[in-house]
């Protein structure tokens, strides 16, 4: 949402280290009620239908750290509209307004959540049955195995511990190793 006239971006996977747009600025933020998880089906970007993959969203309930970008007044119509086509190419996010806290202020962000009614929304899988939709999706945007190590690793850049990503990671590890050993 616009804080006097400038939009803030909320981003939480694949945005915080290919944002795609331009930024006034790019730090560290939290927000309240949601938190990262792998509760997305990927048809298009890092999976086909006959082979998913899976990708992050923000499912209700808890917590999550990521990355908020402020955007100029005048980038941030084009700026929503490049979003809404990037993340919404099947609808399973929905665009929320919410808000964020940005070095102990509160400011409101736009972010994009998981629409628990799409048919995408895979809601809470276990670590096995991610990894292994992880460790097989491949689609227009590469390798889901990719999409999940570039996750850990900027997560990693700007020391957030994400208990759960990391104990994914390592398990899908562990299948390419197995499936090249």
């Amino acid at each position: 949402m616009k804080q006097g006239g400038e939009v803030w971006v909320f981003a939480y996977g694949s945005l915080m280290w290919d944002p795609g747009f331009a930024y006034l600025e790019a730090t560290p933020a939290l927000l309240r009620g949601y938190h990262r998880a792998f509760c997305i089906y990927s048809h298009v970007y890092r999976g086909t239908e006959a082979r998913p993959g899976l990708v992050l969203g923000l499912d209700r309930g808890g917590a999550c750290r990521g990355m908020a970008y402020r955007i100029a007044a005048a980038e941030g119509a084009g700026v929503l509209d490049y979003l809404d086509a990037r993340e919404r190419v099947t609808e399973v996010y929905v665009r929320r307004t919410v808000p964020i806290t940005v070095g102990g202020l509160k400011v409101k962000a736009e972010t994009y959540v998981a629409d628990r009614g799409h048919p995408q929304y895979a809601g809470k899988q276990t670590l096995k049955a991610a990894a292994a939709l992880i460790a097989q999706g491949t689609g227009t945007g590469g390798s889901n195995r990719d999409y999940l190590e570039s996750t850990v690793k900027h997560l990693d850049e700007l020391g957030i511990t994400d208990g759960p990503l990391h104990r994914l990671h390592a398990m899908v590890r562990g299948i390419e190793d197995a499936q090249s050993g």
